[in-house]
């Protein structure tokens, strides 16, 4: 289920699913009669794919995302956890452990070990499964947090979590009642607050990568179209399209509960907490 959703929602990103709208204008020209048909998906999919690295555009609507909750910048009460979602890795030894990271993942993690370092009798929780690799998500943070002096005996693993709803309940099993720093890039915080709060959690937001600004002057930069405006995009189609999944989860978990005539409660953890937790070995 997991890998099927993964899948449908590659194929639903803009530059896929215009390319695809593209290539089949194309086909139609080439193979059939309909060749004014084929003549406009063809234009359609170039014209989108432009506006979609247009700069004014892609900025306006992805900081309306991230610009919902500050950042973590005064601290007002004592925390006792910091926790940070994974994003992705690859293992390669011939590159520094930091360009293992995805830059979203390292972006995160930077902030974590900085709030953590604010509060040094905080546990600093990271998450994130294999994603196919021999070593997973979570332990690739752990080495990069260590090597930018975190201690190993302050850091706790959620290794087997594959996506934010997971690690919220995995999360919930751990954290209990403490005070909690959530720590994600700041378009996906809105959808990960939701997550953590179904599990019975209340966070404090930390957001970090933001990718959207409009202080860009050079007009050369601002009315061009460019590949990092189409991430910006993308990024905002993928947590929109994450948001209208959540509520349709909730939708059909709630009218199955209704059918069976069941209370509609919190899931239990993927795993027992010994064996989600573990900590990073010397």
């Amino acid at each position: 289920m997991f890998e099927l959703k993964k899948l449908i929602s590659t194929l639903l990103m803009p530059l896929p699913a215009l390319l695809l709208v593209g290539f089949f204008g194309l086909f139609l020209i080439w193979f059939t009669q309909r060749k004014g048909f084929g003549s406009f998906l063809v234009f359609v999919s170039l014209l989108l794919i432009a506006l979609a690295s247009f700069q004014p555009i892609t900025s306006s609507l992805l900081m309306k995302l991230e610009r919902q909750h500050t950042g973590f910048l005064t601290p007002s009460e004592p925390v006792d956890y910091v926790m940070v979602l994974g994003h992705g890795h690859v293992v390669d030894d011939e590159i520094p452990p930091t360009s293992e990271l995805s830059r979203t993942a390292l972006m995160r993690l930077i902030e974590g070990i900085r709030i953590h370092f604010m509060y040094p009798t905080s546990k600093l929780i990271l998450s994130g499964y294999d994603g196919g690799n021999e070593v997973s998500h979570a332990r690739m943070l752990a080495r990069v947090a260590m090597a930018m002096g975190v201690n190993k005996n302050n850091i706790l693993l959620l290794e087997t979590a594959k996506d934010t709803w997971e690690e919220a309940f995995q999360a919930a099993s751990v954290v209990g009642r403490s005070n909690l720093v959530l720590v994600t890039s700041a378009s996906h915080m809105p959808r990960a607050l939701y997550e953590f709060k179904s599990a019975g959690l209340d966070p404090t937001p930390a957001p970090t990568n933001y990718m959207a600004q409009k202080e860009i002057h050079q007009p050369w930069i601002k009315y061009s179209p460019r590949a990092q405006y189409l991430e910006q995009f993308e990024r905002y189609w993928h947590e929109r399209l994450g948001q209208l999944w959540q509520r349709l989860r909730d939708k059909v978990a709630q009218q199955e509960a209704e059918v069976q005539g069941d209370p509609v409660t919190s899931p239990e953890p993927a795993s027992p907490v010994t064996e989600v937790l573990a900590p990073v070995p010397g």
